[in-house]
């Protein structure tokens, strides 16, 4: 069996699980961003290909590979796979549920503190000497803790499950909206309330998104989303980030209709300077906290995630359906 995989040699070498098919296969690398002509070269015959979570699997390059059976996104988002080229060739499309709950969870608290703690201007204050300034201006505002703080979680996946289990010991109040509310049992089990989608925008003190993106959601956190949370509400994204329209949230950000925003994810990526959540006004820049999208890329994360691959390419190899198909 040949396998084409779209990302890093170093990465899969580190994470290898030691599973027999990888001896057995014939394994091509290609680099993030490779093009798609290359691609198909590289990958003849090939009947799996993992790829990066935010590299495109266009149609061209899954119907030049004839012979291809599989496709495995190496994280938990598939969007950039083109999902109707693959189900038109009966192609499964995979990803790893779940591998990065926890990881990711741990990170959407993290930022969630940053911005009740003011972590990059605190930062800031300590090494240019003006920490006891700082210190006696945050004094006067008045500091808020996450246990007074009302948490809403858009989406009920395996993320805000795992971040449901993780504010717990914080003692805060959290909502949860979704497609569909789950039963009694469910939600003592998380810990956590309905609220319908309007209810839970506009009384949360962090609105935390953790939805897919579909055509339904891309750009959901608009102009009107924004206006309907409180201005002392803050956002939080470690989803993706096409699902909020920059424009819109700038705009929020400057005018003071919400009191911050902290991200892991903001589109389109790689992220570059001149981007709108990104080339802000230096008070402004108080109100927001970013990572460089590395919540979930843990080694912990990685080492299950690469388990979880090479075994759907095990049951791709002995004719077996592989786990976690997206359609």
């Amino acid at each position: 069996m040949k396998i084409l995989i779209i990302g890093s040699k170093d990465r899969y070498d580190k994470y290898d699980p030691d599973m027999p098919v990888k001896d057995r296969a014939e394994i091509v690398f290609a680099d993030r961003g490779t093009p798609d002509e290359a691609l198909i070269a590289a990958g003849a015959g090939a009947e799996v290909l993992f790829a990066d979570a935010i590299s495109p699997v266009s149609r061209h390059l899954t119907e030049n590979l004839p012979r291809l059976k599989m496709i495995h996104s190496e994280g938990v988002a598939y969007d950039r796979i083109d999902l109707a080229a693959a189900k038109e060739r009966g192609i499964y499309v995979c990803n790893n549920k779940g591998c990065n709950a926890g990881a990711v969870a741990e990170h959407t608290i993290f930022l969630m503190l940053g911005l009740l703690r003011n972590a990059v201007e605190g930062q800031e204050a300590v090494v240019s000497g003006q920490q006891i300034r700082m210190k006696e201006r945050r004094m006067a505002e008045g500091i808020i803790e996450l246990s007074e703080c009302s948490v809403g979680l858009y989406g009920f996946g395996d993320i805000a499950k795992a971040t449901a289990q993780r504010l717990a010991p914080f003692g805060c109040s959290v909502y949860y909206t979704a497609r569909r509310r789950r039963d009694e049992k469910t939600e003592e089990e998380y810990g956590v309330r309905w609220l319908a989608p309007d209810d839970l925008v506009s009384t949360c003190d962090f609105i935390s998104l953790h939805t897919d993106v579909n055509p339904g959601t891309k750009g959901m956190v608009d102009a009107a989303f924004l206006s309907k949370m409180k201005p002392e509400a803050m956002l939080v994204n470690t989803s993706r980030g096409e699902l909020v329209d920059n424009r819109a949230l700038r705009e929020a950000l400057l005018t003071g209709k919400i009191a911050g925003f902290a991200a892991d994810t903001i589109a389109p990526e790689p992220v570059t300077a001149d981007n709108p959540l990104v080339a802000l006004p230096a008070e402004t820049m108080k109100k927001v906290f970013y990572s460089p999208h590395l919540g979930g890329i843990t080694a912990g994360t990685f080492r299950r995630a690469h388990r979880m691959m090479w075994e759907n390419a095990a049951r791709i190899a002995e004719g077996k359906e592989p786990v976690n198909q997206v359609f």
